[in-house]
């Protein structure tokens, strides 16, 4: 019998990941009751795929009577701990959980967990495809794709786990995965986290339940991950670009080595179809998650060889009359949108915009006015990012209204050989619901040109 049955398990917000638990808590025999702040109209869709199940549910609000009757409450990643909702729960001793939570409570397999501030979705996915090509079969998902715990039922002992973690999700953890990474530690999200050191925090729970038998993956040359060194229990395991390591993955002579008690050239790095430094470091990460569940090198180097990458990642869109339109529209940070910069040598017209999340862009600004033919601002952002940007002595910029706009202006202003680069460096919900959302837009326009 799962721990759920016969508890009362209250869900806030019916996205994605809610909605995986509410089916998974409701087939164990839990009293499910989901609140969103959303009316019913706007979840048609979602109540049709749920239709089927005991669930009670409360929409347009979030009345503190939810709590009543409530064992445990479930957040999905947008509500915030300081919620009134969540105080009061944790005000009367509820127990907080999430889907990824659950899944790692239930988890018949050892998992990978990868976090970061950037990167951690190319990792998550080229480390599947690791162990997809080493014939084990794998499942990929938690922050990215399909919520895990949706799975569970058909998970074995022998399969491999990749799951890719956020900073939202691992703040109310109490257990740590297996394999556990940290890519980078890099100022984000700090309108919901307010302070680097409560965002470190959070990051901190993918290794702080680990025992002596796991094994922790740092970013050797990030101070970010290396600071929370002291917080592994395990086997530490490094990468990096700039140094060999003692154990882990490292670049030397134009190729990817892996050193697990003997050096093994696994790859050169011309084989690595991904651009720019950043994808190198997600290289180096991949290989050593995968060498730390038994994937052998042979395997690693036909993936490497074959992985393109992911949607909204640096994604080619087209080429028209000459000028190359590139999607980033992941890139919802600064740091994000400088290492895009970095990958190209090509005159760039860049896209700059969306929502802030209290963010410092005294770096960026400076390095978009050395080195960006043009700025097409939008969204939220527009205003401010001008005003940085004249500060930083930049006067080739446009600013438009909407991304639409951005991208008719952009196809006017670029030359053959140009590179056209939708890389934000903002989130997206002043205009979308997410970031693929936005990306699935500028592709959708690009292609209308």
């Amino acid at each position: 019998m799962d721990e759920l049955s016969g508890k009362h398990v209250l869900i806030l917000g019916l996205a994605r990941q809610g909605k995986a638990l509410a089916r998974f808590a409701a087939e164990a025999g839990a009293h499910v009751t989901i609140s969103d702040l959303r009316p019913p109209e706007k979840l048609t869709a979602v109540l049709a795929d749920l239709q089927d199940l005991d669930i009670a549910y409360v929409l347009g609000e979030h009345p503190m009577s939810l709590l009543e009757k409530t064992d445990v409450l479930a957040i999905s990643g947008g509500v915030p701990l300081d919620a009134p909702l969540v105080q009061a729960a944790q005000a009367r001793g509820i127990r907080l959980t999430n889907d990824s939570q659950e899944f790692m409570n239930r988890a018949p397999t050892a998992v990978i967990g990868i976090t970061g501030s950037a990167g951690k979705t190319t990792t998550t996915a080229l480390t599947g495809v690791m162990g997809q090509v080493a014939g084990r079969r794998t499942w990929v998902g938690g922050n990215i794709g399909r919520p895990l715990i949706a799975d569970l039922h058909k998970m074995q002992p022998d399969d491999m786990v990749v799951q890719e973690l956020s900073s939202f999700q691992l703040e109310i953890w109490t257990q740590s995965p297996h394999v556990a990474a940290i890519l980078n530690i890099t100022p984000n999200h700090l309108d919901r986290h307010k302070t680097m050191a409560a965002y470190a925090e959070a990051k901190a729970n993918i290794l702080r339940y680990q025992s002596p038998e796991d094994i922790a993956v740092l970013a050797a040359d990030d101070a970010g991950a290396m600071s929370l060194a002291d917080v592994v229990r395990g086997r530490l395991r490094t990468f990096s670009l700039r140094g060999v390591v003692e154990d882990g993955a490292f670049v030397r002579d134009g190729y990817i080595w892996l050193q697990n008690g003997h050096e093994t050239a696994v790859c050169p790095l011309t084989d690595i179809q991904l651009r720019g430094q950043h994808n190198v470091l997600n290289v180096l990460a991949a290989v050593t998650l995968a060498d730390s569940v038994g994937i052998p090198a042979e395997a690693m180097r036909q993936a490497i060889r074959t992985f393109r990458g992911v949607e909204h990642r640096l994604e080619l869109v087209r080429e028209i009359r000459g000028v190359r339109y590139i999607n980033d529209s992941i890139a919802t940070a600064p740091e994000r949108a400088l290492a895009a910069l970095a990958a190209f040598d090509e005159p760039l017209v860049l896209l700059a915009g969306g929502r802030d999340k209290d963010m410092q862009w005294d770096e960026w600004a400076k390095q978009v006015t050395q080195r960006v033919k043009h700025v097409v601002l939008f969204g939220d952002l527009a205003e401010m990012l001008e005003k940085r940007l004249a500060a930083a002595g930049c006067n080739r910029m446009t600013r438009v209204d909407g991304l639409e706009t951005a991208v008719t202006t952009a196809a006017h202003i670029a030359t053959a050989g140009d590179i056209v680069l939708l890389s934000p460096g903002g989130t997206s919900f002043d205009a979308f619901n997410d970031f693929a959302e936005r990306g699935e837009c500028f592709r959708d326009w690009v292609n209308h040109l």
